[in-house]
């Protein structure tokens, strides 16, 4: 897989969780697929609509041991694990990114709650 194809989708994934992405319509609209799918942390299910019109997370998160993986033709599956330092929160992330139109958009995208020691490796 090409590095910079890894690099790109790794930058769309850090832009949007950061707090003024997250608080934009505009900059979602752009980063959500139309068919856009979460289950939340909470085991709560919310599409592209309920994305855009609730207050998302403000806190200060940071994503470790990213991968990607091509599932298809215009598919790739990403994983990480995200720290919200402000919750003290630990979850394990995966988004099925999808190109479409030329673009790639978030497609799916899951968060379980994880313990710290998962994400150290213990």
């Amino acid at each position: 897989m090409e590095k910079n194809l890894i690099e790109h989708i790794r930058s769309l994934e850090e832009r949007h969780l950061k707090p003024a992405i997250r608080s934009s319509k505009e900059e979602m609209d752009k980063i959500l697929a139309d068919e856009f799918t979460e289950i939340g942390s909470s085991g709560r299910m919310f599409d592209k609509e309920d994305c855009m019109n609730r207050d998302l997370s403000q806190d200060d998160l940071s994503m470790h041991q990213f991968t990607m993986q091509e599932v298809a033709a215009d598919i790739v599956l990403t994983t990480y694990y995200l720290i919200n330092k402000t919750l003290g929160r630990h979850t394990l992330r995966s988004s099925l990114w999808k190109r479409i139109d030329g673009r790639w958009q978030l497609y799916f995208h899951q968060g379980t709650v994880t313990k710290q020691e998962i994400i150290n490796g213990k």
